[in-house]
């Protein structure tokens, strides 16, 4: 097996400068002393002074305090020298006891036996004393030697001895176990048999009866550091905390880029860390933390079985080890605790039991045992008390380890000291292997070795009057109840917030309650008070409360008689509600209806004028035009709802030169705005053409007028004049579609001239050109709300429109309808057509 220490491991005790690397194997060393029966001195392992300090102590300073600095290091190698050898002797006569047991001699013939055992092997007695108390206690130590021989055997020259291992494990033990406090053990746990395994620091915590965590014992740390970290409060997320809530074994690679605090870690912040729960019977009894200097990689298995034996070791010690004072100067309890428990319950109203943990022949917890169940103990199944008294509990109760988690929160609570709260948990208990399920606030806590567990059902009136409660502060409502033979009267604690009273102040009658109403309302409360009162019946009324701190609330009052025995009023119940917020609410949603209305009646008023106004420049019947060889047809279609009228126009009319004026447009905008933006530029371009202008000209006056006659008026044309005597059409376009001209079955768009759209520069320059048309053809103007849709582009649009167009029809109309009727446009928008036949 390699060397499972990081390379270059520092395993110094924390004392700044040190930096000594511990021999791997251990190195031998003289046996410290012979034993009282004479035997000869054996070896050591590990235990010898590192060199450095060696040579240190044969220099000879000249100096005074050279030489007391010498002095002090010979006397501390001789304690650590007598630390070792005693406890090199406890291995030595705890084995020599073995062997008077097992083959009933004298000690003096132990040691012989011994000493002539440890020569046929080849081995120091130490560390034959070490395997023969293996194989005598065949613990978990002895396990861990164990596994190092089959290792050595099927891997020669890779493991570590194990003897070795078994000697350091031991003297760890011995030491461990003779320790007067928890300092001393991991003192005795880091310089035995960690530091061969690279470790610098170890750190022993326990937990406190809240939560917390204390440090009872270190051993590589700093004092100042040790004196920062002796006391973790409750809910504080460490290494230990982890390990702890884990209930198994944390490993950190390198505490830095975990992000976990914890001891020592400005020291070592890329240190690895293996944190393991020190536990005995499901008992957590504290928490191991090993410290390296440096990242850790992963640990061959008969490492990590060394570091589990001694967890268990420090578990056994500190489970030995007396009370010791906690954070805040109280005895932490380590003994079973079982009557303190028996005895606090009986004080208790809830029901409660007692549990002590139930364990196996191998020491694991299986189960707990219910060592008392206190006087108001109340079984779900009916069984007396006698019945469950020292029974266990998974067979008194088999559903806690079902779907409840209950018994996982026993274990879990004995194990790390936690308690655990709950309300509204679900308890259920066969009754004649039915389950019955039922709500209760539960609590477990941990006391010496016993758990205390109380619960509470909850109560469903309870539960339903703390709802009512509820629903009553929710819905500002009170009840009240007034005996009419006593005149007793009972208020809910709602009603005093109500009516501005304090609680020492006496509730208001119902005789006096016109004294706390408006004026205007005295004539509800009599009539209600005489139904409730006289005619004995359910009366309910609404009125204004002045209060005496000068708040008006609008309150509810609802009541109804109760009838005796004998048919007299005997008590009135009611209730009182505020509904000042429901009152404005109302006030406001009226005003705003009334505000809604007048809004709706005169947007329906603009809209009508709008059409009007529509209707009167453009009526849907037109005259025909006195144009003998043309054919002209007008299709407008207004947009589907009337708050969007919009501002298309066309016009068709013969000049004074016998010329025909063909021109469609379409303002921008709806509404009275875009109507009136119509009217101005159809009466001005007609007032125009009488010049004998061409199109070009009149768009570019046009455009004068929409950018500074008109306010805001911007829109699009297109205009033709057409000569009835050479049959050709001149025009000009001003940001719109340009004409469609259908010759039998064809159908095409005319160029698209320049020009920019009316009203958006003061001056502007329209492009103009010139088509001869022959007899049957025919010339189609429309607006953009024929082709325009959402999701198509403009082109696309055309293209369909000019498919239309080919198809024959019988007459101009027909034509102009089905361009309406197999339109596509999706916008809303109105759509106007003029259609122009040349005969």
């Amino acid at each position: 097996m390699s060397d499972p220490r990081p390379r270059d491991a520092d395993p110094s005790d924390g004392s700044a400068g040190a930096s000594v690397t511990t021999p791997w194997p251990p190195a031998r060393v003289t046996d410290p002393a012979p034993s009282a029966d004479g035997g000869e001195p054996q070896t050591l392992p590990a235990l010898q002074a590192p060199p450095a300090a060696a040579d240190a102590l044969r220099a000879a300073p000249d100096d005074a305090d050279g030489r007391l600095s010498a002095t002090v290091e010979r006397l501390r190698g001789e304690v650590r020298a007598a630390h070792a050898a005693a406890e090199g002797r406890a291995l030595i006569e705890l084995a020599k006891g073995v062997i008077v047991e097992r083959l009933g001699c004298g000690p003096a013939q132990a040691a012989r036996q011994l000493a002539e055992l440890a020569d046929r092997a080849g081995l120091s007695r130490l560390e034959l004393a070490a395997d023969i108390i293996n194989q005598a206690a065949r613990d978990q130590v002895a396990e861990v030697a164990g596994e190092f021989v089959r290792t050595a055997i099927e891997e020669p020259g890779t493991a570590v001895p194990a003897a070795s291992v078994a000697v350091r494990l031991r003297t760890a033990e011995s030491a461990a176990l003779g320790a007067g406090d928890t300092q001393a053990v991991a003192e005795s746990l880091l310089s035995h048999a960690l530091e061969p395994l690279g470790a610098v620091a170890v750190a022993i915590w326990t937990t406190g009866p809240d939560g917390s965590l204390s440090l009872r014992g270190h051993a590589g740390f700093g004092s100042e550091e040790a004196e920062r970290w002796h006391h973790v409060p409750p809910g504080v997320t460490t290494a230990a905390r982890q390990a702890l809530s884990g209930r198994s074994t944390v490993r950190y690679p390198s505490l830095a880029a975990a992000g976990i605090p914890s001891i020592g870690r400005t020291r070592h912040p890329d240190g690895g860390r293996v944190v393991v729960p020190a536990g005995t019977g499901g008992r957590i009894h504290g928490v191991l933390e090993i410290c390296w200097p440096r990242p850790l990689d992963p640990q061959p298995q008969a490492v990590e079985r060394q570091i589990e034996a001694l967890a268990e070791l420090c578990a056994h010690t500190l489970e030995a080890l007396p009370a010791e004072a906690g954070p805040e100067g109280h005895l932490v309890p380590v003994a079973d605790g079982a009557r303190e428990l028996a005895e606090l319950s009986d004080g208790l109203y809830d029901p409660a039991l007692v549990l002590t943990p139930e364990l196996d022949e191998e020491g694991r917890l299986v189960d707990f045992r219910i060592r008392h169940a206190n006087a108001h103990f109340q079984d779900p199944a009916g069984r007396p008390r006698a019945a469950v008294d020292g029974a266990l509990l998974l067979e008194a109760y088999p559903a806690t380890a079902g779907g409840s988690e209950l018994f996982d929160r026993i274990e879990r609570v004995h194990a790390t000291g936690e308690p655990f709260r709950a309300r509204r948990a679900r308890l259920t208990a066969l009754v004649d292997q039915v389950p019955l399920t039922s709500l209760a606030d539960i609590s477990i806590s941990r006391y010496g070795g016993g758990v205390l567990l109380i619960w509470r059902v909850e109560d469903e009136s309870a539960r339903l009057a703390s709802l009512l409660q509820h629903a009553q502060r929710l819905g500002r409502v009170g009840a009240f109840e007034e005996d009419a033979l006593t005149g007793d009267i009972t208020w809910h604690a709602q009603l005093f917030e109500l009516f501005g009273r304090r609680t020492t102040e006496p509730p208001v009658a119902l005789k006096d309650l016109a004294a706390y109403a408006h004026p205007d309302d005295a004539a509800t409360i009599r009539r209600f008070l005489q139904t409730v009162l006289h005619q004995r019946q359910v009366g309910s009324a609404a009125f204004r409360m002045l209060r005496h701190d000068g708040v008006t609330r609008h309150i509810r009052v609802t009541a109804e008689p109760a009838r005796g025995v004998d048919g007299g009023l005997q008590a009135v119940r009611g209730a009182y509600q505020d509904i000042s917020a429901q009152h404005w609410t109302e006030v406001a949603l009226s005003a705003t209806r009334d505000r809604l209305a007048a809004t709706e009646e005169a947007a329906e008023e603009r809209n009508r004028l709008t059409l009007q106004l529509q209707h009167a420049i453009m009526p849907p019947v037109r005259p025909p035009l006195d144009a003998p060889t043309l054919d002209v047809a007008v299709r407008y279609r207004p947009a589907e709802s009337d708050s969007l009228v919009g501002g298309d126009w066309y016009d068709t009319v013969v000049l004074p030169s016998k010329k025909v004026l063909l021109c469609v447009g379409d303002v921008a905008g709806h509404g009275v705005e875009a109507a009136t933006g119509m009217v101005v530029l159809r009466n001005a371009l007609r007032g125009l053409a009488v010049t004998g202008a061409g199109p070009g000209q009149l768009l570019s006056w046009l455009n004068s007028v929409a950018h500074h006659l008109a306010a805001h008026v911007t829109a699009t044309a297109v205009c033709g004049i057409y000569d009835p005597e050479t049959r050709t059409l001149r025009w000009a376009r001003a940001g719109h579609l340009p004409p469609v001209v259908v010759r039998g079955n064809e159908a095409a768009d005319l160029p698209l001239l320049r020009g920019l759209l009316l009203g958006a520069l003061a001056e502007a320059e329209y492009e103009e050109s010139e088509v001869r048309l022959e007899p049957d053809d025919i010339v189609l103007m429309y607006t953009d709300g024929l082709v325009e849709r959402r999701d198509t582009a403009v082109q696309d649009s055309v293209a369909q429109l000019l498919t239309v167009a080919r198809q024959p029809s019988d007459s101009l109309e027909r034509r102009l309808d089905e361009l309406l009727e197999r339109s596509k446009s999706d916008t809303d928008d109105d759509t106007c057509v003029v259609g122009v036949k040349v005969s």
